[in-house]
């Protein structure tokens, strides 16, 4: 992989540019040209149609992209969504049709397919978690993002039924174990923090009853109750009583969500809705 590639498309995440996320994984599938569909289409093109269709249920997430992808190399495309954005489909159901010059659908059909099967992973990993949570609480999304898409991701966790966490490093203070370590401890932590920026929301990560109690002598706006059993999940919401929000976050699962959300805590942040969603199953059709 060149260097620049990698580069250019740092500075589009950082940008929050998804045209540029689009031009750059086309220049990195494309290069010097889709040699495949020259030597078999020669100097000739046609105008063909073609579907994309689910191969599995699941939400359905990205076709804003998909079609993007498809118009920068052919403005003149006709992309027709059949469904709707979050819309649950089932399996060999047709989502859009396709409409417009072969070679430029050929060559923008794998990254297309690409954004749209990593969306929609996304966003139907986080809808099975969001209908075992319930109402009870609020789920939420981590950092753990495929780099140089987390907005794509951060969004498909909305089109689930999810919400975000912070973006990134810069629009919310979070103080982790490492963070206490250099401190100190949590009350100079937080101290510290409060000093620093009094404007940004500040969350707390604690592992121990004890550090709950500190962190409410000082006060912040988030307690993460990070690893705890679910005992001692119980006893800080208790001792917490609604004083300051609180979020469970490490080892949640499908199987045990429902009683972490049943603590009263206010949210679940679950890294695996990113990092480990599964590649929703999609496939293009010439007809």
């Amino acid at each position: 992989m060149q260097k620049k590639h990698w580069t250019k498309c740092l500075k589009s995440a950082n940008n929050m540019d998804v045209d540029q996320l689009i031009e750059y994984a086309l220049e990195e599938d494309i290069r010097s040209g889709d040699i495949t569909t020259e030597a078999i289409l020669n100097k000739n093109d046609e105008i063909t149609e073609a579907v994309i269709v689910s191969r599995q249920k699941g939400v359905v997430c990205g076709l804003d992209i998909a079609k993007k992808t498809f118009h920068k190399l052919d403005s003149n495309i006709d992309f027709k969504e059949l469904v709707k954005e979050g819309d649950v489909v089932v399996k060999d159901q047709k989502i859009a049709k396709i409409h417009g010059s072969a070679k430029a659908i050929l060559a923008a059909e794998r990254v297309a397919l690409n954004f749209l099967q990593r969306t929609s992973g996304v966003a139907t990993y986080t809808a099975e978690f969001v209908k075992k949570c319930g109402d009870k609480a609020i789920l939420l999304d981590t950092r753990k993002t495929l780099p140089c898409m987390r907005e794509l991701d951060k969004y498909a966790v909305k089109c689930g039924g999810g919400q975000n966490h912070r973006m990134g490093l810069y629009d919310m203070i979070l103080i982790k174990d490492n963070h206490i370590n250099i401190a100190g401890s949590v009350t100079n932590a937080l101290m510290l923090a409060k000093k620093h920026e009094g404007k940004k929301k500040i969350e707390i990560e604690v592992e121990t009853l004890e550090e709950v109690k500190e962190v409410l002598e000082v006060g912040c706006d988030i307690i993460m109750l990070d690893n705890m059993s679910l005992d001692k999940i119980k006893k800080a919401v208790k001792l917490i009583d609604r004083k300051i929000k609180t979020e469970v976050s490490g080892g949640v699962t499908l199987e045990n969500i429902s009683k972490l959300a049943e603590t009263g805590v206010d949210f679940i942040s679950v890294g695996a809705i990113t990092h480990s969603a599964k590649a929703f199953d999609f496939s293009l059709e010439f007809r």
